[in-house]
């Protein structure tokens, strides 16, 4: 468990010569001490987006107690690098809602995680279009959300469900919400209302085999790899920026439940990891893009 006074700070800036040695400069002029510290500079290629990206994890003085304070005597480095900076305290455990539908997979991972402490969190809810999972969030003690959407539902009654997730989200100050596999096309004011703090699994290693059953697309193609692909929720349909990807080695000898059952778990490792690194801030977005930290 994070002692009271650490904290994460995470920035991007145009690239320039000064910008460690100014950060770390203040940290230590405030009677900080560095844990750990990463940096990327996005130079590399024709393409790079010219930013630097910075991620230190860092132990506070007790007067430098919140991150308010922090984000105040970070002001001039900030406007003179033209820096996103943002502190994050590690005492803060993050607030998740999980959204699924029928394969519970998942959420049945994150949820064990979370109860054995693999993942430092709180799940606050679980919202489903189906009923199906009400026992499962019983036993972990979670509350569990039913809030149908029939078949053939309209737009508007789907933006009307979305809108009770966005209240309960509120109500509930979630810092993360995770789709464990939730196969519903989400609207562009719900992305907009979720972005950077949504997370999504695709059951691909992109962009192969969209649409339904695609460990079986993936069988009739004979395919020797499948993966799973986690990535940022955005209004472009699993084109967000991704996060993790794995893949796992398959054979013509395994039937399309075998394969089914191997790429299940690939989404459940993939999705975990892609959750532990987003509340251990340790993902930065770079464009279309991210920069992990791991």
């Amino acid at each position: 468990m994070p002692a009271a006074h650490e904290f994460v700070l995470t920035l991007s800036c145009p690239d320039a010569k000064g910008i460690v040695y100014a950060v770390s400069g203040l940290l230590y002029q405030a009677g900080c001490n560095i844990v750990d510290s990463q940096q990327f500079g996005d130079v590399q290629s024709e393409d790079g987006t010219g930013l630097f990206f910075m991620r230190v994890h860092f132990e506070a003085p007790a007067h430098l107690s919140g991150p308010g304070t922090l984000a105040q005597l970070f002001t001039n480095v900030r406007e003179q690098f033209r820096m996103e900076a943002s502190f994050h305290s590690l005492a803060h455990k993050p607030r998740l809602l999980l959204m699924v539908s029928k394969h519970g997979h998942c959420l049945n991972d994150l949820l064990f995680r979370a109860q054995s402490g693999q993942l430092d969190i709180e799940v606050s809810a679980i919202v489903s279009n189906h009923p199906d999972f009400a026992e499962l969030a019983a036993g972990y003690r979670v509350p569990f959300h039913h809030l149908p959407l029939p078949a053939g539902a309209s737009a508007e009654a789907k933006r009307a469900q979305e809108r009770q997730v966005e209240a309960l989200a509120s109500e509930l100050q979630v810092d993360l919400v995770v789709l464990a596999r939730y196969m519903q096309i989400l609207s562009p004011e719900f992305c907009t209302f979720l972005k950077g703090r949504a997370i999504n699994i695709h059951h691909s290693f992109l962009p192969s085999f969209k649409g339904a059953k695609p460990y079986y697309q993936a069988h009739d193609r004979g395919v020797k790899l499948i993966g799973a692909t986690a990535h940022y929720v955005t209004a472009d349909l699993d084109e967000g920026p991704i996060i993790e990807q794995d893949v796992e080695r398959v054979d013509h000898s395994l039937s399309p439940e075998e394969i089914t059952a191997v790429g299940r778990d690939v989404e459940s490792v993939v999705l975990a990891r892609a959750v532990r690194w987003h509340v251990q801030h340790r993902v930065l977005m770079n464009g279309h893009k991210t920069v992990v930290f791991t």
